[in-house]
């Protein structure tokens, strides 16, 4: 059937809420349709049936094909199954509630069943629980509230019984532990009972050390009895919801059988039989067991008999539901594993994750992709196969009835044509493979429903997984083309990161007119060619693109008019066929017409003199000199002018993707996306016809070095060699200066890695001084299409020092690498120093250290995949909801505000020209001033223009976007970016004036010659178009309500994570303090980590200049051990005592700047963890401190003594205990040197509390240790901070908007939550939501426990029920018809005599 296009008016009833809840046993006798009692599940005769009240009785529903069920007569496909039930012969506990009845039973009198609650606080907690709109979190906390109360009290109110403890006790016991006691008081009922034993431990020893340990074995029918015994009034105060289930239903006395549909029989064909479903089985297993269980009641057996096989039932029964517990005792555990309910429900291929929240779609299609330059950058060509099995729903109106004609004509064989059709009031599809075709194609009517095969010009979606960001599923036109492959421009592979080694893509067909137009309009190429994570174009020229644009745009590329003409031929096709080529006057005139590859390049931006497009850019190209601007003696800065390219070559910093003066994202942000579409379609045919004609290709010869090259190489490797010898000579003398916080190997290693870094770098640079222009790898090095200086260094000259987790290779072997080298070598060979290349081989040795790096890298990857993987999954499944409303605000699902107003300022961050900011001034002054010249007016001056100015914003056509609401809610607005274009204007002024004054030039036009007047000319047109192209710009980058803007944030930070390396570490200014970065770090952040790998905290002084005061607060702050500041602590003998005496090496003390003495030692012992007395301590002098040791009952004199010497050396003397050290930072940015400490530990507040720290500028990078210390707005920019480092340390650019969202749903609720399971339990009520994302079954038994209502509103929830959801395009409601009676009713009086009805208003 053709999928209407869905719309919520058209639905009879809409789902508004979900209840969660328990039945209890009478509701499931009412549900069901039949009483299951018997255990076999055949008849024994031959045909076969199932046996009626049997496990498959067919009233049950049916699950074969050809019968039908007997209850509803319906087929397989149609009845949806009925329940039955079985009576259990003893009550059992059910698995999912076990920890649910624990809490009951503690909570409640084990004698009469009331809560332990005083009257006092059952009232206050009645009073909470009756507050309309209690959240799911609250009702959580208030039952943790109640169960706490109730566990501190052991006599119950209501009876005066005596309630001990209840535990768990083994696989579903429990016991309730009446006797035992922690008071030292011990209560009169304990003590009756222990002494009415008195008798029995006389004659039976045995029985004494036993009593302590009386208790109680609580059996389900006990519970049973309680809970049906507890009073109603006393329900809501267990936090239960009458309503939806009473304390005794958490007990099975009767279970639900599911209907056969859900378990069906497989007949097999190769054995005899059946092969049941787990479930059956189980079934059939509790119906043996209740029988067996009756025959022994019958019987009259043992109690020790029904007792066992009362556990087995209570197994199986647990069993059933959930087929993972843990701690079963061997002899009744299962043979063979079987699937419960819960594992239906968990994990990734369960019921949630697998088929409710993603399922497998009809009309999509897959195969292997291949590049075809010949398409648009917005075209995927379909292979005919494809193309002829998605099909299009498409009604027959006048204006294509034809056309169907034809279709239906041609029939599913031959393309184009159609596989069924269905006409107006029919039901039945009718398939055109059989039957009269020619006769159906003249029957066609009005209304009637084609379905056709996908024809050139469809929309269509196309997608590779992983899907990482929106951008990995783009809207495309489909074109049908021969052959098997999925074919589309290169330019687009790196939204979708894909290449052409045997990657597969998918592609879906929408079914709807509705859906074909949002896709192309939100999902388009066109409409997606910058990335939301910080606005830089995705899709923009690659590789060979990049190479032929760079080759084409040398200064010596000439052509003669035949060559030129060819080349340019190869743009007219497609829509471009009939354009009429302008093309330019000839670079050289004599002695022949030559046009220059960059007079050819500009014909891709403006191809005809009808063609609007005049784009304007100027900046440095990659190997910009660095000075003369245009006049680069690299030709590497690029200056476009009104669309002709007047200098530089063309390289990735231009075409390519990843950076904003990219020519294709000028053309797109000033002249709108077709354009931008069309020139880059226009290059990609370009460029590679250039390129198979100029002919480029690589050969051996490309990396053969030359002589000069390799005497280069090693005079360096010499050079660097004898360096490394100098510093392990220096290391064995003892001369090594070591770095701070290193020891001297430490030292020594890093030296090495240096110095040896440093050759590889040489000789590179080295190489491309002697390389010749034309050679293959350093062209596609300098234009940056593919490879880097470094590939090319290492297949020339040298590979390098061979990392493994950031330091030379390791020892495998005792004291070597490998036994091909002295023990105890730290000879750059024997470290993994690779100095051959790759040209002229690796010896056996080198190659194994380059085996270790490159094996590191490949576990790095697939680790990083992974750990990436679940990260992303829990940003988007945290932040889904999250969608800009029509207020301005950020909100969740359910209305909480996270902020209240997008970022700040409600801008996108798609639409960003500058590094965060909606506009770049300068340039769009610059196209202004280029585009419109206006060679008649004149040029303003200063006080003209910043008048002129004044006078444009202040018209009403400026004040359109003042958003007053807007200016009150925060600075940002309209208002500030007034200031910022006042700021620019008033700086034009400045530089008018500077630039007139340094010339002599007056203001009043009266200066010759009249060309001084050119200087920083602005003129009156120019001025008001450029604020009126501000202004535009400015109104185009809000972000639009409905955006989703939680999945683009986390997108944003979960996409970069993925190109991330795992493990890195940074060194902060010091070589000894490295902070974890990479994903770990964010890893961390995320999770709200409480204890982080490496805490830093880095602290201003108070006096800045001062190395001497930095060093004296490091004292104060570092932890000092005694044992660091003392000469020796000896034991001392004499004849009549013995004591510790420690020695204080002043000295030590004097150079470490240590507010140290003997007094402060006293002290610091005394306050020890030692319970050392102060008159046990004598201090003699300034440097002896006597400690004597006492004997106690546990230990003689001489143990004491000696314990006492093992932890006097550890006793902290000054600094704070958590920190383990400070190292002091300098700081040269300003010229002068500026000392900082960084501390390295938490505690932040000490820190700040030390006195020379400037507490107002500490910072520490741990979020939980800021929070609590300078509470959740502090914790939230560190959040901020943290995750922006992070991420430009990898050299990833992140829209600041983006990170701010996610610190701003970690802190919105007043804490700091993680996004993790627990963070996501306390940010999200929806009990769906969670259910799909971890913990499956706990959310779900705990939400029937509470009686929980999910009303679907969030995305998750929509998807499940399959409701539209409300966010994007489903924000808004359309109101159709609003006819509406002007005149309201009259409401019914209130009372029934008139006088009592006073108006309101007097």
């Amino acid at each position: 059937m053709v999928k209407e296009q869905f719309r919520e008016t058209d639905v009879a009833k809409k789902i508004s809420h979900i209840c969660f809840g328990m039945k209890s046993a009478e509701q499931m006798r009412q549900q069901a349709h039949i009483q299951v009692v018997s255990k076999n599940l055949y008849s024994q005769d031959t045909s076969h049936t199932p046996l009626p009240y049997g496990v498959l009785d067919h009233r049950m529903g049916t699950s074969e094909k050809d019968r039908p069920c007997e209850t509803c007569g319906k087929n397989l496909a149609d009845c949806l199954g009925h329940y039955g039930y079985l009576d259990l012969e003893l009550p059992c506990f059910h698995v999912g509630y076990f920890k649910a009845i624990i809490v009951i039973l503690q909570m409640i009198c084990k004698t009469c069943s009331h809560i332990m609650l005083s009257k006092e606080e059952k009232r206050q907690f009645l009073d909470y629980l009756r507050r309309p709109g209690l959240a799911y979190l609250q009702k959580r906390g208030l039952k943790k509230k109640i169960s706490d109360k109730c566990r501190k009290k052991t006599i119950c109110l209501n009876c005066s019984a005596f309630n001990g403890p209840v535990k768990k006790c083994g696989l579903l016991k429990i016991i309730h532990e009446k006797y035992k006691t922690t008071k030292k008081v011990v209560d009169t009922i304990v003590s009756d009972f222990l002494q009415s034993f008195d008798i029995a431990i006389e004659h039976n020893k045995e029985v004494e050390p036993l009593l302590t340990r009386a208790q109680e074995n609580l059996s389900p029918l006990l519970v049973l009895n309680l809970f049906r015994r507890i009073p109603s009034e006393d329900v809501p105060l267990l936090l239960m919801n009458p309503e939806s289930g009473k304390p005794a239903d958490l007990i099975l006395t009767r279970l639900l059988v599911p209907p056969l549909c859900i378990r069906p029989s497989v007949v097999s064909d190769l054995k005899s039989g059946t092969n049941e479903d787990d479930l059956t089985m189980k079934l059939t297993e509790i119906i043996f067991l209740n029988d067996v269980i009756k025959k022994h009641r019958m019987s009259g057996a043992k109690t020790q008999m029904i007792m066992e096989d009362w556990d087995f039932l209570q197994l199986q029964c647990a069993l059933y539901i959930n087929s993972e517990l843990s701690g079963i005792p061997l002899n009744m555990a299962p043979k063979k594993w079987t699937r419960g309910f819960v594992q239906r429900l968990k994990g990734k291929q369960g019921r949630f994750r697998g088929n409710l929240s993603g399922k497998r779609v009809d009309f999509s299609g897959r195969t292997v992709i291949s590049p075809d330059p010949n398409l648009r950058i917005d075209e995927v060509a379909v292979p005919i196969h494809v193309a002829k099995i998605l099909t299009y729903p498409e009604k027959v109106n006048k204006a294509n009835i034809d056309l169907m004609r034809k279709l239906v004509r041609n029939g599913p064989d031959l393309h184009p044509g159609a596989n069924f059709i269905q006409q107006r009031h029919m039901q039945m599809k009718r398939f055109l493979k059989y039957g009269n075709r020619e006769k159906m194609a003249q029957e066609l009517k009005y209304g009637d429903i084609v379905e056709r095969h996908m024809i050139d010009g469809d929309i269509v979606l196309f997608n590779r997984q992983p899907s990482l960001h929106k951008l990995s599923i783009m809207a495309h036109i489909a074109r049908v083309k021969p052959h098997r492959t999925f074919r589309f421009n290169e330019c687009v592979c790196t939204p979708y990161n894909a290449d052409f080694d045997g990657d597969e893509m998918n592609l879906h067909l929408p079914q709807t007119e509705e859906a074909k137009a949002e896709a192309l309009v939100l999902m388009g190429t066109k409409a997606n060619l910058v990335t939301p994570r910080n606005g830089e174009p995705l899709i923009a020229a690659i590789q060979d693109f990049l190479t032929g644009a760079y080759l084409l745009t040398l200064k010596d590329t000439f052509f003669d008019r035949a060559k030129a003409c060819q080349i340019v031929a190869s743009i007219l096709v497609g829509k471009d066929e009939k354009i009429k080529i302008y093309l330019p006057p000839p670079a050289i005139l004599k002695p022949v017409t030559l046009w220059t590859g960059k007079q050819i390049f500009s014909l891709i931006l403006k191809p005809s003199k009808s063609c609007p497009v005049k784009a304007n850019l100027r900046t440095k190209g990659k190997q910009y000199s660095g000075r003369n601007e245009d006049l680069c003696h690299n030709d590497s800065f690029v200056v476009i002018q009104n669309s002709e390219l007047v200098c530089g070559s063309m390289d990735k910093g231009t075409l390519g993707s990843g950076s904003k003066n990219n020519i294709f994202y000028i053309l797109l942000r000033d002249w709108g996306q077709m354009e931008a579409a069309d020139a880059m379609s226009r290059l990609a045919r370009l460029a590679p016809v250039y390129l198979s004609n100029r002919g480029f290709s690589i050969g051996i010869g490309d990396v053969t070095p030359g002589q000069g090259l390799l005497k280069a190489k090693q005079d360096l490797l010499d050079a660097g060699y004898k360096k490394c010898d100098e510093y392990i000579e220096a290391l064995n003398t003892g001369k090594l200066q070591q770095q701070p916080g290193c020891t001297a190997e430490e030292t020594l290693e890093a030296l090495i890695l240096k110095e040896l870094s440093v050759i590889r770098d040489h000789a590179g640079s080295a190489c491309l001084t002697e390389l010749d222009k034309s050679n293959s790898p350093l062209i596609m090095a300098l234009c940056g299409s593919k490879g880097s200086f470094i590939n090319i260094s290492q297949m020339i000259a040298c590979v390098g020092q061979q990392a493994i987790s950031g330091s030379r290779v390791p020892n495998g072997f005792e004291n070597r690498s490998l036994p091909h080298f002295e023990k105890h070598s730290k000879l750059p060979a024997a470290k993994g120093f690779v100095a051959d290349s790759f040209y002229s081989g690796l010896t056996p040795t080198e190659f194994f250290f380059h085996t270790m790096a490159g094996r590191e890298g490949l576990v790095d990857t697939a680790v990083k995949t992974a750990e990436t993987g679940y990260m992303q999954r829990r940003l988007v499944k945290s932040l889904e909801d999250l969608c800009s409303q029509y207020d301005l605000t950020v909100r969740s699902s359910t209305g909480d505000i996270i902020q209240f107003i997008y970022g700040g300022d409600g801008l996108d961050p798609a639409a960003m020209e500058g590094k965060d900011e909606p506009l770049e001034f300068k340039r769009v002054l610059d196209n202004i001033r280029s585009v419109y010249t206006c060679p008649e007016q004149p040029a303003l001056s200063k006080n003209e223009l910043i008048l002129t100015a004044e006078s444009i914003m202040k018209k009403s056509d400026f004040l359109c976007c003042r958003d007053s609401f807007l200016e009150d809610l925060t600075e940002t607005g309209y208002a500030k970016y007034f200031e910022e274009i006042k700021k620019f204007i008033k700086s034009a002024a400045e530089k008018i004036k500077k630039t007139r004054d340094k010339y002599g030039i007056n203001d009043n036009g009266t200066t010759e010659p009249k060309v001084l007047y050119q200087l920083d000319r602005i003129t009156p047109t120019q001025l008001e178009k450029f604020l009126e192209t501000c202004r535009d710009k400015y109104m185009r980058a809000q972000m639009e309500p409905g955006s989703a803007v939680g999945a683009l944030c986390a997108q944003s930070i979960g996409e970069p994570g993925t190109q991330m390396t795992l493990k890195t570490f940074h060194f902060a200014g010091v070589a000894s303090m490295n902070i974890t970065l990479g994903v770990p770090r964010i890893k961390e952040i995320i999770n709200a980590s409480k204890n982080i790998s490496t805490p830093i905290i880095s602290a201003h002084l108070d006096i800045e200049d001062d190395a001497d005061f930095a060093r004296l607060v490091k004292g104060r702050i570092e932890k000092t051990l005694l044992g660091e500041i003392s000469e020796y602590i000896e034991e001392m003998f004499l004849p009549d005592d013995c004591f510790i005496l420690i020695k204080l090496s002043l000295e030590r003390i004097r150079l470490l700047r240590l507010e140290v003495n003997a007094e402060t030692v006293r002290y610091s012992i005394c306050m020890s963890k030692l319970r050392v007395k102060p008159g046990d301590i004598a201090v003699h002098g300034e440097a002896v401190v006597c400690v004597t040791p006492r004997e106690n009952s546990k230990s003689s004199m001489y143990y004491v003594l000696q314990s006492l010497k093992e932890d006097l050396p550890k006793i902290v003397v000054q600094g704070i205990p958590e920190v383990a050290r400070a190292v002091i930072h300098i700081d040269e940015q300003s010229g002068k040197e500026k000392y900082k400490l960084l501390v390295e530990g938490d505690n932040l507040r000490s820190v700040m509390a030390t006195h020379g720290v400037n507490g107002s500028r500490t910072s520490s990078n741990n979020t939980y240790e800021v929070e609590k210390t300078l509470g959740i707005e502090a914790a939230r920019s560190t959040i901020i901070n943290e995750i922006q480092y992070t991420m430009v340390n990898h050299g990833m650019s992140i829209d600041r908007r983006h990170v701010m969202l996610l610190a701003d749903l970690m802190s919105y609720k007043g804490e700091i939550l993680g996004i993790t399971r627990f963070g996501l339990a306390k940010m999200k009520e929806s009990v769906l939501m969670l259910a799909s994302f971890e913990k499956t079954a706990d959310h779900l038994f705990d939400a029937a426990y509470f009686g929980q209502k999910d009303s679907v509103c969030g995305v998750s929830e929509c998807i499940i029920m399959g409701i539209p959801m409300n966010i994007g395009t489903g924000l808004f409601k359309l109101l159709h018809k609003a006819d509406k009676n002007p005149s309201p009713p009259r409401r019914p009086l209130l009372f029934d005599n008139g006088e009592f009805h006073i108006p309101v208003v007097t």
